[in-house]
């Protein structure tokens, strides 16, 4: 996904200039930071399940649940305040994990076929 960002912002620049580039970056920032936390929370209810009988309070996940969309909305309203472009930039920034999916899942798919399975 970060090779990905990387890529796409700077195709961003060179054909729709440096504001939606920006914002494009600052979307994939949030959209990989958004897709880590996802990855812990997930992890640790999964954690928390099989414990079983181990039963600890989950404030802190769900407060970092809820932190990942205040930060997405603080970030496109301060995006929004200073250009609307950007903010286009941000919102097509946010579907990184949708291409970091779609790129492992044709990878896979190329992989299985040049194995003949």
């Amino acid at each position: 996904m970060i090779g990905l960002a990387v890529l796409c912002s700077a195709a961003a620049w060179l054909r729709l200039g440096w504001r939606i580039s920006l914002g494009f970056g600052c979307g994939c920032g949030i959209a990989y930071l958004n897709f880590h936390w996802l990855k812990r929370v997930v992890s640790v209810l999964g954690d928390r399940i099989t414990e079983g009988g181990n039963a600890r309070p989950a404030t802190g996940v769900v407060l970092r649940f809820l932190l990942r969309y205040f930060l997405m909305g603080l970030a496109a309203y301060a995006i929004f305040t200073v250009s609307r472009a950007s903010l286009f930039g941000l919102f097509a920034g946010l579907f990184l994990p949708v291409a970091g999916i779609a790129c492992e899942a044709a990878y896979e798919v190329y992989a299985a076929l040049a194995r003949g399975l």
